[in-house]
């Protein structure tokens, strides 16, 4: 019956060409543009890392007091996003999370042997050890650091594969030497291809989402050892003494911070653990402190642009605008073929045979419509650089998932905006019908 169904409706479709394009037109730009507002919401706000974001918090104390917050009456009362050095240093010696990590960012150049090449600006980050597997870096070469390592501040770097193309054409550089900054590093690993989008584990210093990949990562205290700035974010309530040294002997906010708790008592552990750490500071007063796992910080951050939300909800609107048109020029199809609708009724067609066959037409109209919104959803993923940040726009790709659910949601669509006109075209009366013709 499918085939019959079928046949019936390239036929109708065949007899009102300029009606069945128009519709088809309103179905592909609709579709197009709700998808390609999607392609780009989905790329910002899905998970980095789902398989254990719900094990990775940030902790947040409040290293300035009451009076800061007096001074600052229009502040949400939240402790700041990030740590001063002196506390960052201190909850890495108390070491009680599975695992951590004190960064900052950093943006040393790289010096290639070849003295005729030029030298190579990096960012990057300086890091402990056991940052690595806290987020999970893939290595296509070697492995990182050693906690001995960074007890010893070690002359050592992790590149990304990138670098080592351009250091190394891409040879397996573990055990040679970089110079950074005019200073000799032992390389001990080289990452696989890895960028994270959001840049998740340093949301205060990134904002979420970075053009490229990050180069460098260094040990923290060889780092802080070598004078390496802060290339990221400073917050300060007081005007610290001149110099790196002077930034980390104050209370100004640099240091971003996160810690792997595997259940919900480590959670609770590490979070009375942050109460009394905070209480060391200020005995009077009460603890100001958060402890937010991944998901809940990426939220707590607004890490999900509002342009693209925006986007989204105008996509989804334009969507139904067109569900609409197309439901009425569909009512205004049907109902023109109510002698046609009540000879086949007479003769024992049942309801649902009527149904079928308006809504096999309509889910035709859908895929037609789907098959040309596929070609402008290409068109708006590669243009959407034009309204949205370059850094964000470039997430934005077609994939087969996003292929696959335009037609779908293409088909679903326009077989929705056919329900109504079907259902009026279904209650057809025969009779009448046959006396008026």
């Amino acid at each position: 019956m499918l085939a019959y169904y079928l046949d019936l409706a390239v036929r109708s479709l065949k007899r009102s060409p300029g009606l069945t394009a128009l519709m088809v037109l309103t179905i592909a730009f609709g579709v197009s543009a709700s998808m390609t507002a999607w392609s780009v919401f989905r790329a910002v706000s899905g998970d980095p890392i789902p398989w254990k974001s719900a094990q990775l918090y940030v902790p947040q104390i409040d290293m300035w007091g009451p009076q800061a917050q007096q001074n600052n009456p229009d502040s949400d009362k939240g402790p700041p996003d990030a740590l001063d050095y002196g506390d960052a240093v201190a909850l890495m010696r108390d070491h009680r999370a599975k695992l951590q990590s004190a960064m900052y960012p950093i943006g040393p150049s790289v010096v290639p042997a070849d003295a005729a090449k030029h030298p190579i600006t990096t960012s990057g980050h300086a890091v402990f050890s056991e940052f690595f597997p806290l987020v999970d870096v893939p290595f296509e070469y070697g492995s990182g650091w050693s906690a001995a390592d960074d007890e010893h501040r070690a002359p050592v770097a992790v590149i990304s594969n990138k670098l080592n193309a351009k250091v190394f054409e891409g040879a397996n550089s573990v055990g040679k030497m970089l110079n950074i900054d005019g200073r000799d590093y032992r390389v001990v690993g080289v990452m696989g291809e890895w960028n994270p989008q959001p840049v998740f584990y340093d949301i205060t210093n990134t904002g979420g989402f970075a053009r490229e990949s990050e180069d460098l990562f260094l040990p923290f205290n060889t780092a802080i050892a070598a004078n390496l700035a802060n290339n990221g974010n400073t917050n300060c309530n007081e005007t610290p003494d001149a110099g790196f040294e002077g930034l980390q002997k104050s209370h100004c906010i640099w240091i971003a911070y996160m810690v792997q708790l595997d259940s919900a008592s480590a959670a609770r552990e590490y979070k009375s653990y942050l109460e009394g750490f905070a209480r060391t500071r200020f005995p009077d007063w009460a603890p100001n402190v958060r402890l937010r796992n991944l998901p809940d910080w990426l939220d707590h951050q607004h890490v999900v642009p509002s342009d693209t939300r925006v986007s989204l909800l105008i996509a989804l609107g334009l969507l139904i605008v067109c569900l609409v048109n197309t439901a009425g020029l569909l009512l205004a199809k049907f109902l023109r073929r109510s002698s046609e609708i009540g000879v086949r009724r007479a003769l024992g067609a049942p309801r649902a045979a009527i149904y079928a066959q308006f809504l096999t037409e309509g889910a035709m109209i859908g895929l037609a419509g789907g098959v040309i919104g596929l070609l402008l959803t290409g068109v708006g993923v590669v243009s959407v650089g034009w309204v949205l940040p370059r850094q964000i726009a470039n997430l934005a790709h077609l994939d087969f998932s996003l292929l696959a659910t335009t037609l779908a949601v293409s088909v679903i669509a326009s077989v929705l905006a056919a329900l109504y006109p079907t259902s009026r075209a279904a209650r057809v009366v025969p009779a009448w019908q046959l006396k008026s013709n």
